[in-house]
């Protein structure tokens, strides 16, 4: 009864990987219990997740072929454009789409390079195009994880000159430099083939440019902001929360899920570890949090 907050499965998303090459469902070795869906068991997961009680999705595509500029991702039949035609049919889930490059990089950065660096603005146009093609497709939300400067307000563009003024856009607002995604950049072989995203993420040492960040995107028309990951940087999402009145998510990165789900699984912490993370993230301040927990969590609660 006073409880301050608590975990609801709407305000929990699920992210998902779907990979155009696999047969079958592969398990992430990084990320126990975690698979790599294909567009055939997709449908079945989508069902199996909607019992559980989840409500919201966020997904990743794998592609079959990559190149330097990161083509198939706007492609109309790419894996992520599938993917949302297929949750569409098959369920009522709220769909949202990472929109970003570097799993369809040859290089594995998230942009269009000149050289050993991300040319920002050729990357912007490549990013609009991504957006059209997911809004076609039918997603609900557009969700841009590539922190290049300029991104949300050239996408916002990009959908309301093709029509797309409802689709909302979750900007990855303040996304760290942070050696918490090695699981992800396993489970969706993104990981760069030289250098690293220090000269795009933010530097982890800073709290106050993330504020700086956060204040871009809500200007260039964010309609929900982000920070990720989430449990190094409650701080931020806290500091977040009193300065903007915008929807927070958080994003319960592939790191933390792998820490908290390996320590439970060895019975080195009780379950109720997971539940105490999670709760954490929304006292301190989120109104969203994606978590790889989710299916789990909704079922559980």
């Amino acid at each position: 009864m006073i409880a301050e907050s608590h975990i609801d499965p709407n305000k929990l998303i699920m992210p998902i990987f779907v990979d155009e090459t696999a047969k079958k469902p592969v398990p992430v070795q990084s990320m126990p219990g975690i698979y790599r869906q294909t567009v055939e068991s997709l449908p079945d997961y989508l069902g199996q997740l909607v019992e559980s009680g989840v409500k919201s999705i966020l997904l990743f595509g794998i592609p079959s072929e990559k190149d330097e500029k990161g083509t198939s991702a706007y492609q109309e039949d790419g894996i992520v454009q599938e993917s949302i035609r297929i949750a569409r049919k098959e369920s009522k889930l709220t769909v949202i789409a990472d929109l970003c490059m570097c799993e369809y990089t040859s290089h594995g950065h998230c942009g269009i390079l000149n050289g050993e660096d991300v040319d920002n603005d050729s990357t912007l146009e490549s990013y609009g195009m991504i957006a059209q093609s997911y809004a076609k497709s039918g997603v609900h939300m557009v969700a841009p994880s590539g922190m290049m400067d300029g991104q949300v307000g050239f996408i916002r563009e990009s959908l309301d000159r093709s029509g797309f003024h409802n689709i909302p856009i979750m900007a990855y607002s303040a996304k760290y430099a942070s050696a918490m995604y090695g699981p992800f950049r396993n489970a969706a072989d993104s990981t760069p083939s030289f250098g690293d995203r220090r000269t795009y993420q933010m530097d982890p040492r800073n709290s106050r440019e993330a504020m700086v960040e956060i204040a871009h995107d809500l200007n260039e028309g964010a309609d929900i902001i982000m920070v990720k990951p989430a449990l190094p940087y409650l701080d931020i999402i806290s500091k977040a929360r009193e300065s903007f009145d915008a929807p927070i998510a958080a994003y319960s990165v592939s790191g933390e899920y792998t820490m908290i789900k390996m320590a439970v699984d060895q019975g080195f912490l009780a379950p109720s570890a997971i539940d105490e993370s999670i709760n954490s993230i929304f006292r301190a301040g989120a109104d969203m949090v994606i978590t790889y927990f989710a299916e789990y969590l909704s079922k559980n609660l």
